[in-house]
């Protein structure tokens, strides 16, 4: 029996995949929580084999909690399942030990493979959100892959910009950043955007990709 702990901060939510789910052989739902804070706390309680996982919600968001709960039970497998397909999301999710990302929009037949799937040791990915995962790892694995940032453009950096990068490229979100640095999540994603325009970056996975790669410290600012 595979049991399954639901997170979201929707009731309705909640209820509709757990009256769902009891009805498949071999899963059982233990728990609901509506928020990172009473997962952690009904883990303890509960011990559950699979956790799926709300990315937004209140006092403890889905990503944050994937992290603490992989450190204290690697064993425990977790799916993100959300509305949102955000970059920052997916890769902050699979980063901290996600072993699913799927989009609520998937039937219950293709939940409850994906629960069987990870229980087992696997992964499920959303298709589309897979894509963009392979394009990354595309990208980095390529030798010749540089992302090059003009040195003047580096010098235009302030230094609360440069913890702002430094915390991009550990892989935290704009929640965790702001939590972080006691900043507001609109504050941070202003910060990133002054910082993308002036090292002439894309996206924020570039920006990892970039602070990683240079480790900042050849600019001197470590």
């Amino acid at each position: 029996m595979i049991k399954v702990l639901i997170a979201d901060d929707q009731e309705l939510i909640r209820q509709s995949l757990q009256i769902v789910l009891e009805t498949k052989e071999g899963i059982e739902v233990v728990a609901t929580a509506k928020n990172g804070k009473e997962v952690i706390s009904l883990v303890k309680k509960e011990k559950p084999d699979v956790i799926l996982m709300d990315v937004r919600m209140p006092e403890m968001d889905g990503v944050q909690c994937t992290r603490v709960i992989k450190n204290f039970y690697p064993n425990i497998k977790i799916i993100i399942l959300t509305t949102f397909d955000d970059d920052e999301y997916v890769f902050s999710a699979l980063k901290h030990g996600a072993s699913g990302y799927l989009l609520k929009g998937i039937s219950m037949d293709e939940l409850e493979k994906s629960i069987h799937t990870v229980y087992s040791g696997g992964a499920m990915i959303n298709p589309g959100i897979a894509t963009k995962v392979v394009e990354l790892f595309s990208e980095m694995a390529q030798s010749n892959y540089d992302i090059v940032v003009e040195a003047q453009n580096v010098e235009e950096i302030t230094d609360s910009e440069w913890e702002i990068i430094k915390h991009v490229g550990r892989g935290m979100s704009n929640k965790e950043i702001s939590r972080e640095l006691n900043l507001s999540e609109g504050t941070i994603r202003n910060y990133l955007s002054t910082i993308l325009n002036k090292l002439n970056l894309r996206d924020r996975t570039q920006l990892a990709i970039w602070e990683v790669q240079s480790g900042s410290g050849k600019y001197g600012r470590r």
